[in-house]
């Protein structure tokens, strides 16, 4: 075995909602959108979710024990019905020690745990096989990205338009100021997709993305690492959905913009140089074949 699960939320109680949407939060919504207008209101991102969707987070995580407590409270603090399913891929600085201690008295979490360490890509493989709600998003746990964006980010779901989000660091979202090579190098790999793919996406590399559940699920994924992102982007592209005609239809995806708060070295960040060569091969390879 290569994983191993403690949760207080396995059982009927993993299929229910984890954050119940209060009535002080639907009447402030209500109130909003009566006061500024519907359509101004979709304009800004402001929408009604539905109590019937339930957003499933997957959070890999690795080596984050100065930050996993922050971004659980920033996750179940979005008013969405959510099902939180963390993966801990062999942690060595405490993270599993800590996240054991959460799967003793935590029943809205569900805690997967590698026994041996294997990469990004390996990790959310293992969360989607955990996914019950109607739609998935990626959430890492370094608090690069805020989860307090995902009302946006599910907009062109609820709304019917997409089957697909993708976020982007780049289209008009604060973000802090890294580094140059990084960005050319995001740019680069984008393109390269895109022509691969035919999709006019901004940033490929991006964390937030949003998919169907019977996407994600229908989709096989290989890559370990950092290849996740590419590899996705490039088997979203060719999933078919059946239309409302029962005739194969290809997936519809927008593109949102979000902030983005970057990590240097110093502080953590992970990806380095040869994860851009594997995202080169396997935008690439997964171009050619499955």
């Amino acid at each position: 075995m290569d994983q191993s699960i403690l949760s207080s939320s396995l059982g009927e109680s993993k299929l229910k909602p984890t954050t119940p949407i209060f009535a002080g939060d639907r009447e402030r919504l209500d109130w909003l959108i009566e006061t500024l207008g519907e359509p101004f209101c979709r304009r800004i991102g402001i929408c009604r979710i539905p109590d019937s969707l339930v957003l499933s987070v997957v959070i890999p995580v690795y080596n984050e024990k100065t930050t996993i407590h922050e971004i659980l409270r920033r996750v179940r603090e979005v008013p969405i019905n959510k099902q939180i399913i963390i993966v801990d891929d062999c942690s060595r600085d405490g993270t599993r020690e800590i996240l054991r201690e959460m799967a003793k008295n935590e029943t809205d979490l569900t805690i997967v745990f590698h026994e041996f360490n294997q990469g990004k890509g390996a990790a959310l493989r293992t969360g989607f096989q955990h996914v019950t709600g109607s739609v998935v998003i990626v959430q890492d746990a370094d608090l690069e990205y805020s989860p307090d964006q995902y009302p946006h980010l599910l907009q062109p779901i609820v709304e019917g338009k997409a089957d697909v989000v993708f976020g982007s660091r780049f289209i008009g979202e604060t973000h802090r100021v890294l580094y140059f090579w990084h960005s050319v190098a995001n740019k680069g790999l984008t393109l390269l997709s895109n022509m691969f793919t035919n999709l006019n996406l901004t940033d490929m590399e991006v964390c937030y993305k949003l998919f169907r559940r019977e996407i994600i699920q229908g989709i096989t994924l290989k890559s370990n690492r950092f290849g996740f992102e590419p590899e996705v982007t490039a088997k979203v592209a060719r999933f078919k959905l059946t239309g409302e005609n029962g005739q194969p239809r290809p997936c519809r995806i927008y593109e949102i913009p979000v902030s983005y708060h970057g990590r240097t070295y110093w502080e953590g960040k992970k990806i380095g140089i040869k994860d851009g060569f594997q995202a080169l091969y396997c935008i690439i390879r997964y171009a050619l074949s499955d």
